[in-house]
């Protein structure tokens, strides 16, 4: 049968002068253990204890007090609702389990009467608070009830709590018999007539035991709410600004403030940098700065540590791990510093920086300190990929804006190039056609201009097609040992077939007779040599000269060069020669045809044959050199000359 009645309620019954008071849970756990501590000692024998845990959960974080408890009476009885195991027993002391809708799983009592003294501790716990944050802490529990010394309170609150005892447990009627008959035989009232010292002083050390509990939350809080305080701060920062360098200043200056270090470091690197350079930096009073310094990994053991586990490390005394490592040890020297602590900077398994921080003495980082760090290095990552990815995006508007400008030049050249042979060719054409009587001399003439222009837009057409397979890798290419001299001839005779308005400058070939054989496709290379002497030859004037040479490089690479004494390249314009569409003298304004491809075709080709290609010019009017590298065919004769400028 189920008791609801409350102990506690009985009690107040019986003694309408007792007014309860209020107890938090941290309040009624230092009244219990003091009691307990008196029990343990007292010079009292076998006095009667009786304890009420609510839930055997509460309990089994006593019991082991209640052993030593029952070493010194044989009447201790211990309540409660069993969770798991808990039962009815008889051991070192009387187990008592009572059902869980009780009156007793709301209540917490803690009864003891002995021959100098008698305390009563009996409570009942109030509904939880509305704050459901608060409901689930435990030290807000909160309980209503008496706690005193009072002999015949005490007294009349053990017959209470041991007849609930023998109602659930009738098999020890006697042994609680024995126990009635200790209270029964009790003559004397009011509080008991003993120093209380004792007791009081259990009392202040299990409060003082709390308090420092409290102040040690209260510091942890503190921490807690300095690191989100911190956090929060990078984080509007970076959402504030784009720019990475306005944000790890930040970072390094309010890290290095909060965790008052002697000297707080952030830098880029990765896991195969040998050294960084100190780009942000927080130092205290008279320290030394390692800003914009070159701040050495490859020596670094503690670096190599993190970099492979990709976890954080610290050292509290620095020099006393450095005796055989004299130019790292000589860098801590300098740096004034005695302890360590580094931090990565990850991404996605990936290391971006790294965090420092400095003591000049032996230190030791708490956790909540590392933790904080941590935070800011998470913090750290996210600023630097930010600031990676806006740089990436500057860097794709760019190419954005350089397809724009193709794309008009595309459309220039285009319209240019192909409107005006097709205008040419129109005339030509509706002139045959409407004037059957022209003489045979005019007709040839109007025949040859065009098919002079019908080859122009051939070529324009071809190149094209041409530079597009080239770029997006639609290339067959049969690599093979080439006699540079054939490729050349080859290109010559192209050169010389192609048709011209005016007198050619004069082509010398200077070929050394030891040159080895080059490993290319011969159709491409020769491609190549073409349109090389063609830039040349449009570029430079009758009396003029071109010359192609070339000479072995290294041992795996050969250089061939194509000279003119033209109008030459201006200093800024070396590399640009080589984009799509290039026209020194602009689209629509040239004293020479072209479409600017030739070039940067040239390049593409010499890129996938495995080489380099430049340009070189002494200034405007001087004339120009284009030099591109090809691979040596192995096990071909080679040799080795000074290469001419």
């Amino acid at each position: 049968m189920i008791i609801a009645t409350s102990v506690l309620q009985m009690l107040l019954d019986a003694q309408p002068q007792l007014r309860p008071q209020i107890y938090f849970k941290s309040s009624l756990t230092a009244l219990s253990h003091a009691m307990e501590d008196q029990v343990l000692a007292s010079t009292d024998d076998f006095p009667l204890v009786i304890a009420c845990f609510q839930r055997e959960r509460y309990y089994r974080q006593e019991a082991h007090r209640y052993l030593r408890i029952a070493q010194r009476s044989k009447q201790v009885y211990v309540l409660a609702a069993p969770d798991t195991e808990f039962k009815n027993a008889s051991g070192p002391y009387e187990s008592i389990a009572f059902e869980p809708e009780d009156g007793l799983s709301q209540e917490w009592h803690l009864v003891v009467v002995g021959q100098q003294y008698a305390i009563s501790l009996l409570c009942r716990e109030l509904p939880t608070v509305d704050d459901p944050k608060l409901s689930s802490m435990d030290q807000a529990r909160r309980f209503e009830g008496i706690w005193t010394f009072d002999r015949q309170v005490t007294c009349q609150a053990a017959q209470l709590m041991l007849e609930r005892i023998s109602h659930y447990r009738p098999k020890l009627k006697s042994k609680i018999k024995q126990a009635l008959a200790q209270l029964d035989g009790e003559t004397d009232n009011g509080f008991n007539n003993i120093d209380p010292a004792p007791f009081a002083d259990r009392l202040v050390t299990y409060l003082q035991a709390g308090q420092y509990r409290q102040q040690k939350a209260y510091r942890q809080i503190a921490t807690q709410e300095r690191k989100e305080r911190l956090v929060n701060s990078m984080t509007t920062t970076i959402r504030r600004s784009l720019n990475s360098e306005q944000v790890l200043q930040a970072a390094v200056q309010e890290l290095g403030t909060a965790l008052n270090s002697h000297r707080c470091i952030i830098y880029q690197c990765q896991e195969q940098d040998e050294e960084a350079q100190v780009q942000y930096e927080f130092t205290g009073p008279k320290q030394v700065s390692l800003l914009s310094q070159a701040w050495s990994l490859q020596h670094n053991p503690w670096f190599q540590t993190v970099a492979e586990r990709q976890e954080r490390v610290y050292v509290e005394d620095v020099p006393s791990h450095l005796s055989k490592n004299k130019f790292l040890k000589a860098q801590m020297k300098q740096a004034q510093l005695r302890s360590l602590l580094m931090v990565p900077v990850l991404y996605q398994g990936h290391l971006l920086g790294m965090v420092e921080l400095h003591h000049a003495e032996i230190y030791t980082w708490s956790e909540s300190e590392i933790s904080m760090v941590d935070a800011i290095a998470s913090q750290v990552g996210v600023a630097l990929i930010q600031s990676q990815s806006f740089t990436d995006l500057e860097t794709l508007n760019q190419q954005l804006e350089g397809l724009e400008r193709t794309r008009s030049n595309l459309i220039a050249i285009t319209g240019h190039e192909l409107r005006t042979p097709l205008s040419t060719i129109q005339v030509c054409l509706e002139s045959l056609a409407n004037e059957p009587d022209m003489p045979d001399e005019l007709q040839q003439v109007m025949l040859s201009t065009a098919l002079s222009d019908a080859e122009r837009m051939r070529k324009l057409i071809q190149d094209f097609l041409t530079l597009s397979r080239l770029e997006s890798g639609r290339v067959n290419s049969n690599p093979e040992p080439l006699a540079l001299q054939e490729c050349i001839d080859l290109a010559l005779s192209r050169v010389r077939t192609h048709p011209t308005e005016t007198r050619s400058p004069t082509i010398a070939v200077e070929l050394p007779t030891d040159l080895p054989l080059v490993k290319a496709d011969g159709e491409w290379l020769v491609e190549v040599l073409a349109k090389l002497l063609d830039n040349a030859r449009k570029f430079t004037p009758a009396e003029g000269q071109i010359t192609l040479a070339a000479e072995p490089l290294t041992e795996q690479m050969l250089e061939v060069s194509v000279t003119d004494t033209g109008r030459g390249i201006e200093a800024d314009r070396l590399e640009t020669v080589f984009d799509r569409f290039y026209q020194e003298e602009g689209a629509l304004r040239r004293t020479t045809g072209g479409t600017g491809l030739g070039l940067a075709i040239c390049r593409q080709i010499v890129q996938n044959l495995g080489g380099e290609i430049r340009a070189t010019s002494p200034g405007k009017d001087l004339g120009s050199t284009f030099y591109f590298t090809l691979p040596i065919a192995l096990g071909a004769p080679s040799k080795v000359t000074k290469r001419r400028r």
